[in-house]
């Protein structure tokens, strides 16, 4: 019954992580702009995300634009857009075999087979958390550099936004499965 818990813990952490991913791709507050020096003072506030940029005017009035060119975006936009897509995908496909694999299913009948597909989905979910932690880790660093550079004019400089702190949590999608391997590996050996 134990395992079961550990199961169970470790799905809804991955679904909760997945899902962060999700709501971290689809925001487009990846980078905002900073309000910094004499730039305390303005009447916009500046949002980029992987999809749109958008331009909050101090009226509340909002205006988002989609990316007219994919080659347009900085590099580490491009990867991002490309390694999220790809965890989304991973993590709904580890999302699939682990509802096919868990203990409250009768898809898979033997234990240890059921064990090995569970196994899967972990390394799966793993998968996914990596693919979501790089490009989140390489945008906040490109930030940070940015805004530390001496050459960019103030006015110009942005800031670490909330998209990026949504997508950090891919150690929802990794940790679980440490728990759920070890139930598995303690059980009965079985794989």
């Amino acid at each position: 019954m134990a395992s079961f818990g550990l199961e169970l813990a470790g799905i809804s952490l991955s679904v909760l992580g997945w899902l962060l991913c999700v709501v971290s791709c689809a925001l487009p507050m990846w980078r905002v702009s900073a309000f910094i020096g004499a730039n305390i003072v303005t009447a916009q506030v500046y949002w980029e995300g992987l999809w749109m940029t958008c331009v909050v005017q101090s009226t509340g009035q909002m205006q988002c634009k989609v990316y007219d060119s994919m080659l347009a975006l900085p590099q580490d936009l491009q990867a991002a857009r490309a390694l999220t897509v790809v965890s989304i995908i991973v993590g709904m496909v580890a999302l699939l075999i682990s509802m096919v694999a868990a203990k409250c299913t009768n898809c898979i009948e033997e234990e240890g087979v059921k064990a090995r597909v569970m196994i899967s989905s972990g390394v799966a979910f793993i998968a996914a958390g990596m693919a979501q932690l790089v490009p989140v880790s390489w945008s906040a660093h490109t930030i940070v550099i940015e805004f530390y550079n001496p050459i960019i004019n103030p006015g110009q400089k942005m800031e670490i936004g909330a998209a990026l702190y949504l997508g950090t949590p891919p150690v929802f999608h990794v940790s679980p499965y440490v728990f759920t391997f070890k139930a598995y590996f303690q059980k009965n050996n079985k794989i």
